[in-house]
């Protein structure tokens, strides 16, 4: 039960809420944390199916930038045995060939026409570049001053769009950063010659992953390590009245409290307030500059062995218009415990071939596996509208299609769940939004709205990021210590940010 007052209140039981709770708890705070899910973790939870299939609400791995994530996720989950660590195998799909995960440094595994297509946009890219050190003003003009118009139109412009749901025109090019690799011109010409491929890139080259219950799993062991009674789940805000400091909840009860650490999206953060309207009025206005994609997480449970051409792998991604998914995982591939034993016995409910009429097929007699599973994600917008009825039909036609389903395997589980807000969308109009709504919120009503919809800034949006958020939240109404995750992403992302330790 949420109690009557407090002095730090923090809304949502996310990575960013259990920062915030965490950090608060470290020094000594006296804090409330409050949520209207039945389990923490937010958006990093992880979904149980039935037939017993794990799926992540969303491709979430665990790599970080930040010494006092590391000291929390190792108390948290403290064992050898606890972890799966990895090498990221991760690959592009282009007509039948997998090539090696950047594209544009491995463009030497492509037919001759398409690697001279590339090469060619990219010597006219370098040769702009040199002469006029072009200035991009929106994402797609960076692409091309980066790359040029071969990789553009071969796989950026279209795997982009499909991750975001927006064209690359309508999107800012500050959030890049460590997200996308720029080639360097020698070294892809140099592997080309050499029929070679480049290595790993990128902050998660080597990730971890838990043993058990999925990326939920983790959060929930974090959340352990704080006093229970502090948490109140299932417990939705309605109202937030800044002047009186109170929050009112689903069930007409308040909350009032001398500080506020907020995980809820923005938007609704700023519909919420009780405030006059002739000062809420220009916060909606740009609320509205915000804007963001839905997500489709879709798992596929197959009776069998893992087929050969899976090998290793990770997670996938795929530009082309063969498939509804712009990634896929295979998820089977990061814990054994990602899926039933092989003694379980499941019926099959129908082979792959005959997604689009499983409603008249009737399930078989159970037997045994072995199991494997793959987790794709599909985005949705007014841009990119979705056949939301057949969409697990249409992705695992797309899997066959992709060459990560046979028409013969064996389907013997299915899930899907919608996100209505599944990425914060780095648009031209971001920055005008937030540079009104963040430091108004804080500066005049006195409210940290943070983490991945809170703050809205996908940059620094992964796990450790969302944790930090919270974190250096807390520090800054303690302490008034700057928010380097929050104002400076570039700069956290470029070293190990070890100045805390939680002991």
């Amino acid at each position: 039960m949420a109690p009557k007052s407090v002095e730090t209140l923090v809304i949502g039981a996310g990575p960013t809420g259990l920062g915030a709770a965490k950090r608060l708890e470290h020094l000594k705070q006296d804090w409330a944390l409050i949520d209207a899910s039945e389990r923490v973790g937010g958006l990093a939870t992880t979904d149980v199916t039935p037939e017993g299939f794990l799926y992540d609400v969303g491709g979430h791995v665990i790599f970080s930038h930040y010494a006092y994530f590391d000291d929390v996720i190792a108390e948290a989950l403290p064992n050898e045995e606890d972890w799966y660590t990895h090498e990221r195998v991760c690959y592009v799909r282009l007509g039948d060939i997998w090539v090696p995960y950047p594209f544009q440094n491995n463009i030497s595994v492509l037919p001759r026409e398409i690697q001279v297509k590339c090469m060619d946009g990219m010597i006219d890219a370098a040769l702009t570049a040199a002469h006029t050190k072009p200035t991009p003003a929106n994402f797609d003009e960076w692409i091309l001053s980066t790359m040029g118009t071969g990789i553009a139109d071969v796989f950026m412009r279209p795997y982009n769009f499909k991750v975001w749901a927006v064209p690359t025109t309508k999107m800012q090019c500050a959030w890049l950063g460590e997200r996308v690799a720029a080639p360097d011109l020698k070294t892809v010409t140099k592997n080309i010659l050499l029929n070679k491929t480049a290595g790993n890139w990128g902050p998660n080259a080597t990730f971890k992953f838990p043993a058990r219950d999925g990326t939920g799993g983790i959060w929930t062991a974090v959340a352990k390590t704080l006093p229970q009674e502090k948490i109140t789940l299932n417990t939705t805000v309605t109202k937030v009245n800044p002047y009186k400091k109170v929050v009112t909840l689903g069930d007409g009860s308040t909350v009032s409290y001398k500080n506020l650490i907020t995980t809820m999206p923005l938007d609704s953060l700023v519909r919420s307030l009780e405030i006059p309207d002739d000062e809420k009025a220009p916060l909606l206005d740009a609320s509205e500059k915000l804007i963001y994609s839905s997500t489709h997480v879709i798992g596929v449970g197959i009776r069998g062995s893992r087929p050969q051409n899976i090998g290793d792998k990770c997670w996938l991604y795929f530009p082309e218009d063969n498939c509804p998914f712009y990634r896929a995982t295979i998820f089977s591939n990061y814990s054994p415990y990602n899926q039933p034993q092989a003694g379980e016995k499941l019926p099959t409910l129908y082979v792959a071939s005959d997604a689009a009429g499983a409603s008249s097929t009737a399930p078989s007699e159970p037997k045994e596996g072995p199991y494997w599973s793959l987790m794709f994600e599909v985005s949705q917008s007014s841009y990119k509208p979705v056949n939301e009825s057949s969409i697990i039909a249409d992705t695992i036609l797309g899997g066959i299609n992709a060459g990560l389903l046979s028409p013969e395997d064996e389907i013997v589980s299915t899930y899907h769940r919608k996100f209505d807000q599944g990425y914060p969308t780095p648009s031209l109009e971001r920055e005008d939004g937030l540079k009104v709504l963040l430091p108004t919120l804080r500066d005049k009503y006195g409210i940290y709205s943070r983490g991945r919809f809170g703050s809205w800034r996908y940059e620094v949006g992964n796990q450790d990021h969302s944790f930090m958020l919270g974190v250096e939240a807390v520090d800054r109404v303690v302490y008034g210590s700057p928010e380097l995750t929050l104002d400076h992403p570039n700069f956290v992302n470029t070293r190990k940010n070890v100045e805390r330790r939680l002991k």
